[in-house]
């Protein structure tokens, strides 16, 4: 393990004392605990009962419902097919809290700033039903990548992804939204449990660096928030410059106003007195979530509500390409597809009506039908995979889909019959048994939708993304 550095104790030391450092010392040598957030797709008895046998079990946390504790097997958590299948969400208890503060509903048009790895994006649309419009955003390509993946595992279909600056895109986007999260990038005291490498480069002129950072993140967000729209700013440090100094600029300048925020876990009310300077009494209304007090990471959450109209940022969009097309399933350029798909499956056609759709040269995308954006034409994808048009112009469909649609499926199922035929599906192989029909299968195993397969004189070729099989998958 990594070493604290001094540069950190001497800091906490001098801003809350000697007994906090002790206690940070000592929190940072425990065991961290493992939290899972639970899918509400998912049928939580049965999750139970597939997990015992992979030796894990769980402790419900109160106030929040979808919440667990893994007491026992944490070592096997990322390796079951529920996890793989996106049953449950690995995810830290104090990383769960800023999106339960935000709570948008399906109604909301919703940003996530700094989306990426996608836990909170993820709970997000959990949160809105999987409805209506959520936009994430992350400044950095490979980050983004990580993003989709966690997207398409969890089944959210009602996210448009971009890849911008944050601090820029209140020029495309003025007083736009209802609901915010900047979740912004932090020196990360809070999670040094996990994150030892923090230690090595940690200091105060990076600290000062990142607040300034955060500070035109909230900005931006703060010009894309409509007038009483909310935001939620979270960060996972300690540091007095990244959270309530930042805040107090901010009060200082934009007309945004703090309010109450009431955590499921214990916290301390944020500093309104540092060193001696008085700040705006009001970030009194903003949380500390302390590590060893909460049982959690160390977090930072407040939630400010925007009281009056700010200035316009414009942008140049010139350089970007046109809008995309979003499609309803009765238009002209789908409808087709749609009609084939619902026979060749026995999916009723109305099932379709619930989405729009996106097509891009032989890839389809699907969204919820209520996702509404301006600029569309900024977006990396909208919505999630849906199918690809082949070369006997018919479309396949993808496993995301399967898995959203399956429940649907009256027609050209494939049951695996055992845990042989169930890792060779993982694996990406061919099931060699004979089955009653060539082409395309929905697949199932045990109640579950596992994705799509191809039948042929030779069996069943999987059609398990290569995405989803570097992952280790352990079946008990």
């Amino acid at each position: 393990m990594i070493e604290i550095g001094k540069n950190i104790t001497e800091y906490l030391r001098e801003n809350f004392g000697d007994e906090y450092m002790s206690r940070f010392v000592e929190f940072y040598d425990s065991e961290p605990k493992t939290h899972i957030r639970i899918s509400p797709r998912s049928d939580k008895q049965k999750l139970f009962e597939a997990l015992t046998h992979y030796g894990i079990e769980l402790k419900g946390v109160q106030g929040i419902p979808n919440a667990y504790e893994v007491t026992r097997g944490v070592d096997m958590v990322g390796k079951t097919i529920d996890y793989i299948l996106g049953a449950y969400y690995i995810q830290s208890l104090s990383s769960m809290l800023p999106a339960l503060v935000l709570n948008p509903s399906p109604k909301d048009k919703t940003l996530d700033l700094c989306a990426a790895p996608g836990s909170k994006t993820t709970q997000l649309s959990e949160l809105m039903s999987n409805r209506g419009t959520l936009v994430s955003n992350d400044i950095s390509i490979d980050r983004l990548r990580v993003l989709m993946y966690n997207i398409d595992k969890m089944n959210v279909v009602n996210a448009g992804v971009l890849n911008k600056k944050g601090e820029l895109l209140c020029g495309f986007f003025d007083e736009y939204f209802d609901r915010i999260l900047v979740d912004a990038p932090c020196s990360a005291l809070g999670i040094i449990q996990k994150k030892g490498e923090v230690s090595n480069w940690w200091n105060r002129n990076k600290v000062s660096g990142i607040a300034e950072i955060q500070y035109k993140l909230l900005v931006s967000g703060i010009r894309m928030l409509k007038v009483g729209g909310e935001l939620v700013y979270s960060t996972c440090t300690l540091t007095l410059e990244e959270n309530e100094l930042v805040l107090n600029k901010i009060l200082e300048k934009y007309p945004v106003e703090l309010v109450d925020v009431e955590l499921p876990v214990e916290s301390r009310e944020a500093f309104t007195d540092i060193r001696g300077v008085k700040l705006n009494p009001g970030i009194s209304k903003a949380k500390r979530i302390v590590p060893w007090e909460a049982g959690s990471e160390g977090f930072f959450v407040a939630k400010l509500v925007k009281s009056d109209k700010t200035d316009k940022r414009n942008a140049d969009k010139s350089r970007f390409k046109n809008d995309i097309k979003l499609l309803n399933a009765n238009s002209r350029d789908i409808k087709n597809y749609l009609s084939e798909i619902s026979d060749y499956y026995g999916i009723e056609k109305s099932v379709f009506d619930d989405y729009r759709f996106i097509q891009r040269s032989k890839d389809i995308y699907f969204v919820d039908g209520r996702w509404d954006s301006i600029h569309t034409g900024l977006f990396n994808r909208i919505g999630s995979k849906f199918g690809a048009v082949d070369k006997k112009n018919r479309v396949q469909l993808h496993m995301l889909a399967a898995q959203i649609l399956g429940k649907y499926v009256a027609k050209n199922r494939a049951e695996l019959k055992n845990k042989s035929e169930l890792e060779i599906y993982f694996r990406g192989g061919v099931i060699r048994r004979p089955f009653d029909s060539k082409g395309q299968k929905i697949v199932f195993y045990d109640d579950k939708i596992l994705g799509t397969a191809v039948a042929s004189d030779e069996g069943l070729k999987s059609q398990f993304p290569r995405a989803f099989r570097t992952q280790e998958i352990v079946i008990p």
